[in-house]
């Protein structure tokens, strides 16, 4: 059996179907443009589909900065 040991680059996965905020995002699934977006996920009002969103940052616990207050 072969196993691939190689690391997994996202650059070169080529393109991922994701939601996009401030796009017009058309569902894969059905071609609607309405959608429930949640924390994660968006999910297409009329056939259920379900996208990750693409915001570009950063997710889970710890994710908090504190800002500094001038003095």
């Amino acid at each position: 059996m072969f196993y691939d040991t190689t690391p997994f680059t996202a650059a070169n996965s080529g393109y991922r179907v994701a939601f996009r905020p401030g796009e017009q995002n058309i569902c894969p699934g059905c071609g609607q443009s309405h959608w429930m977006i949640g924390r994660m996920t968006a999910e297409c009002a009329f056939c259920a589909t379900a996208l990750p969103i693409n915001t570009g940052g950063s997710f889970g616990a710890g994710r908090f900065t504190a800002k500094s207050l001038a003095a």
